[in-house]
């Protein structure tokens, strides 16, 4: 008689922070465990209908109840398999739209939770994720009863979140989003208030919601008696003025995506409009040559997302990736204004992509650890990574071997007035940027499948696959 053995499950490395339950995978499926001490407020969210409401809306993230049996420990309530978010982005990632949509969205669900007698407890920027072209709420968690004249637990979070990398990205310079790669609890809102220049104090939202708020913290922390003092009382409708203030003062910061290095760059390339339609083919041609059929595609050093079509016209998820917030900005307000659901545009410098970091270096997933994707394009990259950064073809095979199975890649020689432009203020320490090196160095970690020049150029376009 064989004995058979239940999957030994997966715990989620990001989700082990709340005592209310967390994440785990069986067999590759996703699955949310409810533990009982949070049953009361699970109840009443679904039997309120702000589930419904909310999951119809498309604000929040639809799950179905499954057996029981898939609990992983006896504090099992419910077992939930929530629908996939099929790609996993992080706040420092994100566009100034992007994050600004984030808070919006969190907002507009606080306000509905409100409604239905219920209340976040949480306002992470980590419980969102772009699904479908939209933002979206991951955490069914994060509803608890709401009780009358409570103030709103999660304020400070929001504040930290996403109102101070906001107001600093709209006030003071946008690359200052990278804060939240080191402050994962959101920014500070003291170090926030040092860094906002003196007129922000003159607007009365951002004096309240930053300044204020974070002398406030300064004079309460550490003090032995706050936790004997009764919290202060907050009205019903002091609640939802709360709201609609965060709400508005969200709306009306602005950054217009201009004076970066690349936002530009399809502008002033140096194609010719037949070379580009060629590469436009050539790349929807070795696309369509993968077998089997690919499902999620990155595209690397994206820009405004010209190649990223090509690839989500074939039915691909496309991670856009590019490290210039100017581009990637007017990249998701094209999309967004364009209602295209298979693109998700996002920030990163591949000679400094995003780290593994929080608790033991599990929390947030590094870029690598969320590879690889079926199919990777880097479509006039080599060059700035080879000859800007001075990074070898080897080292560059190697990585792009981890980021995908398959490869499509454009080959620059030095001779391309691109080329030329970034040895024009330096000195040609690259003896081995050549075609014949670059296939040398490629074919020790990929098979090239095929190879064609682009019309007008003197560019090779190849489809490699991993070894």
């Amino acid at each position: 008689m064989t004995n058979s053995t239940k999957p030994e499950p997966q715990h989620v490395a990001g989700s082990f922070r709340d005592p209310n339950g967390f994440m785990f995978r069986r067999e590759g499926q996703l699955y949310r465990q409810v533990n009982r001490q949070y049953r009361e407020h699970y109840e009443r969210l679904m039997e309120s209908g702000l589930y419904e409401s909310l999951v119809n809306k498309g604000l929040l993230i639809p799950h179905k109840e499954v057996s029981l049996s898939l609990a992983v420990t006896g504090e099992a309530y419910k077992v939930l398999r929530p629908t996939q978010v099929p790609f996993i982005s992080h706040p420092y990632e994100w566009s100034f739209s992007q994050l600004q949509d984030a808070a919006l969205l969190t907002l507009r669900v606080q306000q509905r939770a409100l409604e239905a007698g219920m209340v976040l407890k949480d306002a992470s920027a980590y419980n969102v994720q772009f699904w479908e072209g939209r933002p979206v709420l991951i955490d069914t968690l994060s509803f608890e009863t709401y009780r009358e004249g409570e103030p709103w637990v999660a304020y400070r979070q929001f504040c930290q979140h996403f109102l101070a990398p906001l107001a600093l990205m709209s006030y003071v310079d946008v690359r200052l989003s990278e804060l939240l790669r080191v402050h994962l609890d959101g920014i500070p809102l003291d170090l926030t208030s040092r860094l906002l220049p003196a007129r922000t104090r003159l607007n009365f939202a951002l004096a309240t919601h930053i300044h204020w708020h974070a002398k406030a913290q300064r004079r309460y922390a550490g003090e032995a008696i706050q936790a004997a003092r009764p919290p202060r009382k907050m009205s019903r409708t002091a609640f939802l003025g709360l709201m609609d203030n965060l709400s508005g003062t969200v709306r009306k910061l602005k950054w217009q995506p201009q004076g970066t290095e690349w936002e530009s760059y399809y502008e002033i390339t140096n194609y010719s409009d037949a070379a580009f339609q060629a590469k436009r083919e050539l790349v929807a041609a070795f696309l369509a040559q993968i077998n089997p059929r690919p499902r999620l595609a990155w595209d690397l050093g994206a820009n405004t997302g010209v190649f990223s079509r090509v690839a989500a016209e074939q039915g691909l998820l496309t991670i856009s990736w590019d490290i210039d917030p100017a581009a990637v900005e007017k990249h998701y307000r094209a999309l967004r204004a364009q209602g295209e659901t298979r693109i998700l545009p996002l920030l990163v410098d591949l000679t400094n992509p995003s780290p593994a970091l929080g608790w033991a270096h599990t929390e947030r997933a590094s870029l690598l650890d969320r590879a690889p994707a079926d199919v990777t394009l880097a479509l006039a990259l080599i060059h700035h990574l080879a000859i800007s950064n001075n990074l070898p073809l080897p080292k560059l095979a190697r990585f792009f071997r981890q980021t995908g199975r398959f490869l499509i890649i454009e080959f620059v020689p030095k001779r391309d007035s691109q080329v030329q432009k970034l040895l024009a203020s330096r000195e040609d320490i690259f003896p081995h940027y050549t075609q014949e090196d670059f296939e040398r160095a490629f074919a020790t970690a990929f098979t090239i499948r095929a190879g064609e020049s682009i019309p007008e150029t003197e560019r090779t376009l190849y489809l490699m696959e991993a070894k």
